[in-house]
């Protein structure tokens, strides 16, 4: 567990600013990293884009921090390799700004192509800071053959990354819906309100809390929480001010709310379990009610392995669930962006997004549009297990501008 009050600020989400004032002592230095970047290759059709691929290498820089996650890419490299010759090396990242920066370093040293990543699992600030600093190759997203199997209009967070617009540079890769998990067992039900998780937390000390900033599962609860308690959610969907007492203004209510909070908390607020994955386990032992997750299925396929009870469920805020795609992104200098683009048209295509979102090996929700699917896809998606578990819909909220990530999590910082 990690003390909140000594946890010093990340500094990823400089990156952007970080990227720019490096480019800039390159151009000073005589450097070529400002160069622009070749332009995207062009294929005639999708079979060109195939043959180009064919015997290529992609190196895909993923988060390896889940088993199945990992056993999921490796058999997605064994698919790959049968079918179209192509050599999928899962590069595990703790972070996804490893990669990033690795992106940029590139730059600037003039590496323009043969790029050392050639696929990325990326969204929010990450992705703005590549698309901000011209690191993108495409766009790219609309020319594979399953785009149309996906709804943009009814789905906005398919072409929208937290508040940054795709513009094709992203091909989306699964959704994520913001849930409490709590065990059954202590707490029937954790109440589906802000109110109710308040009242939840004092009639049950010291056995509720969530993850500390600058977790992504901590920082999220916050984004939750502030969306469901402010009276108008419209600024956060636009820049965050550069006005620290503006800021504070317009996030008031969740640090009330908090400040009410933290005395009921685990360890009265002291301290905070460090990650998402760290709080569920906590949970699965015993020592605490309740846990978060981004994902719907995550209770269920971790029930079914034995890393949570079987008394564990999960709900949503009645108020509304945060919701979020992530997504597959290809660096401007990648090595073969054929064999990137065809790596993200087997991991959207129905085969691999039906395997992808069976809780028996990984349990993550798919960006396709059932209605556009045939029917024989639709009902493989129908016989999934763990459908009938899922908690009623509630509507979903948009992630808020990436820019409030930093603002939220050097305020709660500060604070606590």
């Amino acid at each position: 567990m990690i003390n909140a009050r000594h946890h010093a600020v990340r500094s990823l989400h400089s990156l952007a600013v970080a990227a720019a004032v490096t480019v800039a002592v390159a151009a000073a230095t005589g450097n070529t990293a400002t160069a622009e970047p070749p332009p995207p290759h062009s294929f005639q059709n999708w079979q060109d884009t195939l043959n180009a691929a064919r015997n290529a290498e992609v190196k895909f820089h993923a988060w390896g921090g889940d088993m199945k996650i990992n056993e999921y890419i490796r058999w997605a490299g064994d698919e790959l390799q049968e079918q179209f010759g192509i050599r999928l090396t899962h590069v595990k990242l703790d972070d996804t700004a490893a990669a990033v920066s690795k992106v940029l370093a590139e730059k600037t040293a003039g590496r323009n192509d043969n790029g050392a990543v050639d696929l990325i699992w990326i969204n929010g600030e990450n992705f703005r800071a590549m698309k901000q600093n011209r690191l993108l190759w495409g766009p790219f997203a609309a020319k594979l053959p399953s785009w149309k199997l996906l709804d943009a209009e009814k789905q906005p967070n398919l072409t929208e990354d937290f508040g940054t617009s795709t513009d094709g540079y992203e091909s989306p890769w699964g959704n994520s819906q913001f849930n409490f998990v709590y065990d059954q067992r202590f707490v029937s039900p954790l109440p589906a309100s802000a109110a109710g998780i308040l009242a939840a937390a004092r009639d049950n000390p010291g056995r509720l809390s969530y993850p500390a900033p600058p977790d992504f599962y901590g920082t999220a609860f916050l984004k939750q929480m502030l969306l469901v308690l402010v009276a108008d959610t419209a600024p956060f969907y636009r820049p965050a001010p550069e006005n620290d007492a503006e800021q504070q203004r317009l996030t008031a209510p969740l640090w009330e709310w908090l400040d009410k909070l933290h005395p009921h908390l685990w360890r009265e607020g002291g301290a905070f379990p460090e990650s998402g994955q760290a709080q569920l386990g906590l949970l699965n032992d015993g020592e605490l009610f309740n846990g978060v997750s981004f994902s719907i299925l995550e209770t269920p396929a971790k029930r079914l392995d034995g890393r949570l009870p079987p008394s564990a469920r999960h709900i949503l805020l009645a108020e509304g669930s945060l919701a979020n795609t992530h997504f597959l992104a290809i660096p401007y200098n990648a090595a073969n962006p054929a064999a990137s683009m065809a790596v993200a048209e087997f991991f959207l295509s129905p085969e691999a997004q039906i395997r992808k979102q069976d809780i028996r090996t990984w349990g993550d929700a798919t960006v396709l549009s059932l209605e556009r699917l045939e029917q024989d896809h639709r009902n493989a998606f129908a016989g999934l297990p763990g459908g009938d578990t899922l908690p009623a819909p509630v509507s979903s909220l948009r992630e808020p501008h990436s820019s409030w990530v930093e603002a939220i999590e050097n305020e709660w910082l500060r604070r606590y």
